[in-house]
């Protein structure tokens, strides 16, 4: 669940305990032991605390004096309740993208290439790669508003997170992400004077279902 760029150890801690969790190694409320993985790492507990506070932040784990921390007992409500938010913020990014991503044909190319990635996803059933193209997708939109403030706020969301526990774990059964995706980009390149509501409809309609 590894994302395109890592910057800081913190970081690269982070996803480590994210991937364990996703993947089934600390399950719900299980006890993550931070000198355990600051051995396992080979790295001091400093930045082994800061990845669990920001983990704490985004509502996957919770801690108690005494207790540690604990993977929460997340459930679909839990992850759900994010998607409001997102699409609201998503509305607005594409309303601001759509004159920029509908006059300039170069600036829609890095949503078709997240739209192929996603067919090749599709195709192979890899949810890791379905998640992890959806994701880029639409941060490709947000970016293309010009907005530092939305991007940083959607950012702060965690959406890459939710969107693989999402599909990893609460997805009923596969299903392809593709198609739905390209008809975005198609919005896009057709001026399509709703694509705000068409956006904040189909995140909605990602939503996992309480």
């Amino acid at each position: 669940m590894a994302p395109p760029v890592v910057h800081s150890l913190r970081e690269q801690i982070r996803e480590h305990i994210l991937e364990g969790i996703v993947g089934g190694r600390w399950q719900p409320g299980e006890r993550i032991v931070e000198r355990r993985i600051a051995a396992e790492l080979l790295v001091s507990q400093t930045p082994v605390r800061e990845a669990l506070r920001e983990l704490e932040s985004l509502r996957l784990i919770e801690s108690a004096p005494n207790k540690g921390a604990r993977v929460r007992e997340l459930t679909a409500a839990d992850v759900k309740e994010s998607y409001p938010v997102r699409a609201g913020l998503e509305r607005v990014a594409a309303e601001l993208a759509a004159e920029a991503l509908a006059t300039d044909p170069s600036a829609l190319e890095p949503l078709e290439r997240e739209v192929a990635a996603l067919r090749e996803a599709d195709r192979a059933g890899d949810t890791e790669a379905q998640a992890r193209h959806t994701v880029a997708f639409h941060r490709e939109i947000v970016r293309a508003s010009g907005n530092a403030v939305l991007l940083h706020t959607w950012e702060s969301l965690g959406i890459e997170v939710w969107t693989t526990l999402s599909i990893r774990w609460l997805s009923p059964e596969p299903r392809a992400h593709a198609e739905d995706h390209a008809r975005i980009v198609a919005a896009f390149r057709d001026r399509d004077p709703r694509i705000g509501v068409l956006l904040h409809d189909h995140v909605m309609g990602c939503a996992p279902r309480v």
